[in-house]
């Protein structure tokens, strides 16, 4: 993905909130490949985003080329927990993504579970992903550590 002039502030690097977009256009390019995606939501279900992390590590520009990668962390029958990252092209990370994932039934709205044929390719994907070390910024949460 290329990073677009209009995304950027008056700092002249990208503004905090197409961090987002990036990371979303991202998981929408891989949700097809477990079930979710467009048509799927003809089927009465969707999924949610309940919570999502980013840690800003370098500045991005307008022009600077990125991809972007996605990891699942963990999933059970109504939730998966993924992890993204944004890598610059010269090698170099510039941001980090978490997610907590909601599969979510239109008709309430409220969390359900995921039909068999989704549980298993989110199986294929965790097992594949297994073998990936877990992030380290993994899990965090926000605060100011206090001495006691």
């Amino acid at each position: 993905m290329n990073i677009r002039p209009e995304w950027t502030d008056y700092n002249g690097h990208m503004n905090m909130a197409y961090y987002s977009v990036l990371f979303d256009e991202a998981a929408d390019e891989i949700y097809p490949d477990i079930g979710f995606g467009p048509a799927y939501q003809k089927t009465g279900f969707t999924t949610y985003t309940a919570e999502f992390h980013i840690c800003y590590l370098r500045e991005l520009h307008a022009g600077d080329k990125v991809n972007i990668t996605l990891q699942l962390l963990d999933f059970d029958e109504k939730r998966f927990h993924t992890w993204q990252e944004i890598w610059h092209e010269d090698g170099w990370c510039a941001a980090t993504g978490e997610t907590l994932g909601l599969h979510v039934d239109q008709s309430g709205p409220r969390v359900a579970p995921m039909p068999a044929s989704i549980l298993k390719q989110l199986q294929k994907m965790h097992e594949a992903h297994a073998v990936l070390p877990r992030p380290d910024r993994a899990g965090r949460r926000i605060g100011i550590p206090r001495k006691d």
